[in-house]
């Protein structure tokens, strides 16, 4: 069974080195040896494990982030929403600020100070002056190892996340891909919902949010990274805030993260959700620590007569980070590229893109078509996302398959070499572009030291992305679209090899037998 994190029916309308001084070394704060990255990249360890990587940019602001390796992905059917309701309830009492007390030095740093949660992290952000450093390092410790998780402040979130829900299930280019995902991952890891689902929401209290800080706020899997400011000093920093955080000695026992647990009592009149369990929570991070990402594939259809367009997402396993091959199929997605139907032009908007010159400039009817990947440790997507209007749905999908089947072969279309190097060119400068921003680069190294337990140098991804061949994407192509012509698994293996789709709009029949028309016509998938 499929687990939608949709609401209630009558809700849903019909991406020069430092090294730690002397001192930092014999006041015992870091491991005895750090690992030098790149000219401006560096990572320190400390005693208990938890990692602190800077990078040398200058500026008059700094960037700081912790990262924890925790999120969607490592919740169980029993804990599910766990990590949209710990995104809302960052930033609030903790039991050295009240709530207000909390918004008000806030706003005193003059910046921004965000959490948000993914299926692999949960990120606490914030971009300071550098006299605010350790201001907003202790408030992002506070919430992170000191929440007072107050019966009134669950309850008041409990209620936004509810209404948020609606919210996106009313928007189909938010809660489309969320659905997929649902359905590409059937009932595990990358597949359990972002978004809390409705039913889950009086399930879930100030036990169930301790027990899954306990479980996965571990010191080892916890990353501070930091843009702009010595290495040195966010090192002492984080040996200050997180440095006394006890390593987990079994893989089951919990860290002594957070104050003890105070069993609140839920305030009268309250509603249904607002309950909590006065039983400890039990642990789920034996059986979900090293669960693998098990792509299913599927079909799932959201028929709504009121949408104006068709909405339609056709994809396939994609690569997880770690593949030799992710930037071919990064580059893939970049040929692809797509957007809207009404865009301003000029020079960089992607306009040369192929799902521009052979389907949104030759098909009047396709309000929105796009290529879409997305990557994650073990596993990713890639496909069209595609909005048509009504009398199109018939045709739609042979036009997203026909774009898919061209990238496989130079028999099939084939790609042209000067679209080939745009493509190239474009990924490689919208990488170096993003990284301008030091939100962007704080979050990428504290990200990267997660996975590679290092940074690579934007030199060397843009030095894989021009070794690249035509070869090599046609290669790719057909690993992802048609898996049992390639001698290469996917992954680990154990994926289905067999296409998702996920559609929502008004009469969705006219799609017609989309699987078999994948399949039998075209010959994506198994």
């Amino acid at each position: 069974m499929i687990r939608i994190p949709r609401p209630s029916p009558s809700l849903v309308p019909s991406l020069k080195a430092f090294q730690p001084s002397s001192s930092i070394l014999r006041k015992g704060y870091a491991s005895s040896s750090s690992h030098t990255l790149s000219p401006a990249s560096v990572v320190t360890t400390l005693p208990n494990k938890v990692r602190v990587s800077t990078e040398a940019l200058p500026g008059h602001f700094h960037a700081v982030g912790v990262y924890v390796d925790a999120g969607s992905r490592f919740e169980s059917q029993r804990t599910s929403g766990i990590s949209h309701l710990l995104d809302r309830l960052a930033f609030k009492s903790t039991d050295k600020h009240s709530d207000e007390e909390m918004t008000r030095l806030i706003d005193s740093l003059g910046s921004q100070v965000t959490c948000s949660s993914s299926r692999e992290t949960i990120m606490y952000q914030s971009t300071v002056f550098p006299e605010s450093l350790p201001l907003a390092l202790e408030l992002i410790s506070s919430t992170i190892r000191h929440p007072l998780l107050l019966p009134e402040e669950i309850l008041a979130q409990k209620e936004a996340a509810s209404y948020e829900i609606r919210e996106i299930w009313n928007k189909p280019e938010l809660i489309l891909p969320e659905i997929f995902h649902t359905v590409a991952f059937q009932n595990n890891t990358l597949g359990m919902p972002l978004l809390c689902p409705e039913s889950q929401l009086p399930k879930l209290g100030e036990q169930e949010v301790r027990g899954f800080m306990s479980d996965w706020y571990k010191p080892e899997r916890i990353v501070v990274a930091g843009i702009g400011m010595p290495h040195d000093q966010l090192v002492e920093l984080s040996q200050k805030f997180f440095g006394d955080i006890q390593p987990s000695t079994s893989t089951s026992s919990s860290s002594t993260l957070h104050t003890p647990i105070q069993q609140p009592q839920t305030p009268l009149g309250s509603k249904s959700f607002a309950t909590v369990s006065n039983v400890a929570a039990p642990s789920d991070y034996d059986g979900l620590v090293n669960a693998k990402a098990v792509y299913t594939g599927g079909e799932y259809y959201v028929e709504n007569p009121e949408d104006k367009l068709v909405h339609i997402h056709i994809g396939f396993e994609g690569l997880g980070i770690h593949d030799p091959d992710i930037y071919a199929l990064a580059t893939l997605q970049t040929l692809l590229g797509g957007g809207g139907s009404f865009s301003a032009g000029g020079p960089g908007k992607g306009m040369y893109t192929r799902l521009y010159t052979k389907v949104l400039n030759q098909h009047y009817s396709v309000d929105y078509c796009a290529g879409f990947h997305h990557c994650y440790a073990d596993s990713g997507l890639f496909g069209i996302a595609a909005s048509v209007y009504p009398e199109f749905a018939p045709r739609i999908v042979d036009v997203i398959a026909g774009q898919l089947h061209s990238l496989t072969g130079q028999m099939f279309g084939g790609i042209e070499q000067k679209e080939f190097l745009r493509a190239k060119n474009m990924l490689k400068s919208t990488l170096v572009m993003a990284l301008e921003s030091k939100l962007t680069a704080v979050e990428d190294l504290g990200r990267q030291v997660q996975i590679h337990g290092h940074k690579v140098p934007v030199e060397e991804m843009c030095a894989k992305i021009d070794e690249l061949t035509l070869e090599d994407l046609w290669r790719t192509a057909n690993r992802v679209l048609r898996p049992a012509s390639s001698s290469s698994r996917l992954n680990y293996g154990l994926g289905s090899g067999k296409a998702t789709i996920v559609a929502q709009g008004p009469n969705l029949r006219a799609l017609g037998d989309v699987k078999r028309t994948l399949k039998d016509r075209w010959g994506l998938g198994l």
